[in-house]
């Protein structure tokens, strides 16, 4: 028994760095889900029953501010509705809820390069990076639904629920690669 689980280690050993970041992702992903409790009309987000609002809601109107500029750019045919909603004369929209902040990808790149082996002098400033990167492509995908939105109202779930969610999570995953390959230095 105690060679089969040598065995086992030994050959598992290469892709270690890729089992931390699975295991990383899904502890993370439903750390978050479980403690983090909010509405969809995002009127209140809670922490362990704190409410922690404020951040989200900031977010949001941000998020909803800068995709209706951008928009705007493409189409004549958009305005907004109140803080969180963008529409169009076609009738259909899009509203920016607490849940399309970024926050919780931003939270689990975090955990991700947190959990990652190597130097914290490269973590320190590529966290904050992996952040930016997060805020740009929530940017980006919402924009785009936005625009596909307009057109293709049906199209949202698809869009949102999984096209984009997943993209995402490569974007995730690739700045992780690029993290271990080429950030962090010699193998840690």
């Amino acid at each position: 028994m105690q060679k089969r689980l040598s065995e086992l280690i030994s050959t598992l050993k290469p892709y270690e760095d890729v089992i931390i970041f699975m295991i990383t992702l899904l502890v993370a992903n439903y750390a978050w889900k479980w403690t983090m409790v909010g509405d969809e009309n995002g009127e209140q987000v809670t922490w362990f029953g704190m409410d922690i609002t404020a951040p989200f809601e900031f977010m949001a109107c941000h998020i909803a501010r800068v995709v209706y500029e951008m928009v705007c750019w493409f189409r004549d045919t958009a305005f907004m509705v109140g803080d969180h909603t963008i529409r169009f004369e076609s009738g259909s929209g899009t509203t920016i809820i607490w849940g399309c902040s970024g926050l919780k990808q931003m939270f689990i790149w975090m955990c991700l390069i947190l959990t990652v082996r190597g130097g914290w002098v490269h973590k320190i400033w590529y966290i904050p990076v992996g952040w930016v990167c997060c805020h740009a492509f929530n940017i980006l995908r919402i924009f785009l639904i936005a625009l596909f939105v307009e057109f293709h109202p049906d199209w949202f779930h698809v869009l949102h629920d999984y096209i984009f969610k997943y993209m995402f999570y490569a974007m995730l995953f690739g700045l992780w690669v690029l993290f271990v390959e080429k950030v962090r230095g010699a193998r840690a």
